[in-house]
């Protein structure tokens, strides 16, 4: 029995994949928690309890490294009635910034 290099590779390239996946997952949800906790602190409803993905790119960071700059989209409301953008940015796994639109205080 041997395995051909086309089939290694193949697997190779889903098994990256697959690893790329999870480590994304793995930054989504410090992401999101962050803006859970933000959004408690400041008395805000996090809308859909979701954040999507919009950009991501390579970005050194300050230790030098290169490492994956993503920057996630939300939803969140004062008042219940309306809804407000907020902007959330990770470096690796580190929440680097976090942008809410100017909104209604209650």
């Amino acid at each position: 029995m041997y395995i051909d290099i086309q089939a290694l590779i193949v697997v190779t390239l889903f098994a990256y994949l697959f690893y790329h996946w999870w480590q994304s997952q793995k930054v989504k949800e410090v992401a999101l928690n962050r803006i859970r906790k933000q959004c408690k602190e400041l008395e805000l409803q996090l809308l859909d309890d979701n954040i999507n993905l919009s950009a991501f790119w390579l970005k050194r960071a300050p230790d030098g490294k290169i490492r994956i700059w993503r920057s996630y989209n939300f939803e969140f409301s004062s008042t219940g009635e309306e809804r407000y953008k907020g902007q959330v940015i990770t470096l690796g796994y580190t929440v680097t910034d976090v942008h809410l639109d100017p909104h209604i205080l209650h």
